[in-house]
């Protein structure tokens, strides 16, 4: 097993120079806006991307195609990590896998080339397909391969595999594994948050029941993935995952307790010491993990 140290290690000791470990530099004495992007190669064929506008994205470079694991937030950046690749191989990207459909993951395609395979759940589909209506660059860029089976090999040969899994409704409805079993590792998008409360998207189906099944599934697959790479850490290990179970178990099991003593909505938050923020304007009032785990135990079966 990797530990969290030896993690750290190999994230520190990985970053390739990508123009001295950076593509795009402020100009002198100017605040840089965002995050340099960096390039860490993993394991094997995988590469974690981090930096640039956005959540973390990877690679996964073989001999005749390299795949893309999200797309980062901006066109600029989308095109940032691509000259990365280049530096690595002359292969372009051929594909395209998205996790799930929030903007920092998706907001970048119209940055690749048209016609690439762009891979995701249907229901993550679906719920581009409604993005799209309030940002029309990404009409062009709708998943033009879906599927709903639980695994799916996706690649298979003597340089490298690539396994696709979906355990049901969690951050989202339609949240994509990417799995490389040779490297016993996964991408596992907004799964997991390492440090800090998980992100759940009630609007868009998630379900803090099924982040459990799907984290403790995670640690069921075989061979034993040892690897965890996410859209807002650094790489965790088997460690950090079951922690961020046992963390969400106490949650729902504090909330529950509350729930069954017949406290209300606001009596649950004040006893978590939340404060209501407003909603910015023109935006979405945000719904912590709290109040989607309070609404969850009280919504009508």
């Amino acid at each position: 097993m990797i530990s969290r140290r030896t993690m750290s290690w190999l994230l520190g000791v990985s970053v390739l120079a990508i123009g001295a470990l950076a593509l795009a530099r402020p100009a002198a004495g100017q605040a840089p806006s965002q995050p340099p992007l960096t390039m860490h190669r993993i394991a094997g064929n995988l590469f974690l991307v981090k930096g640039g506008s956005g959540a973390n994205t990877a690679f996964y470079i073989t001999k005749n195609e390299v795949f893309a694991i999200d797309a980062k937030m901006s066109v600029e950046s989308a095109k940032e990590m691509q000259e990365a690749v280049r530096r690595l191989t002359i292969i372009p990207v051929t594909t395209v896998i998205l996790t799930h459909s929030d903007g920092d993951h998706i907001n970048g395609l119209p940055g690749f080339r048209k016609g690439l395979s762009l891979i995701a759940h249907e229901r993550c589909k679906a719920d581009m397909v409604e993005a799209a209506k309030s940002m029309p660059a990404l009409a062009d860029y709708l998943p033009n391969a879906t599927y709903n089976e639980s695994r799916l090999h996706l690649y298979n040969d003597d340089d490298g595999e690539i396994e696709l899994a979906y355990f049901g409704p969690a951050h989202t409805s339609g949240d994509t594994v990417v799995v490389f079993p040779r490297e016993k590792a996964a991408f596992v998008g907004d799964l997991v948050f390492v440090g800090r409360d998980p992100v759940i998207h009630r609007s868009k189906g998630g379900r803090s029941d099924g982040c459990i099944r799907t984290l403790e599934a995670l640690l069921e697959i075989k061979p034993p993935l040892e690897i965890f790479l996410s859209g807002h850490a650094d790489p965790a290990g088997r460690a950090e995952i079951e922690a961020a179970v046992a963390s969400l178990e106490a949650l729902r099991s504090k909330i529950k307790a509350l729930v069954d003593a017949g406290k209300t909505l606001a009596d649950v938050k004040k006893a978590f010491g939340i404060e209501e923020a407003p909603a910015p304007p023109g935006g979405r009032r945000y719904m912590g993990p709290v109040e989607t785990i309070y609404l969850e135990f009280t919504e009508k079966k």
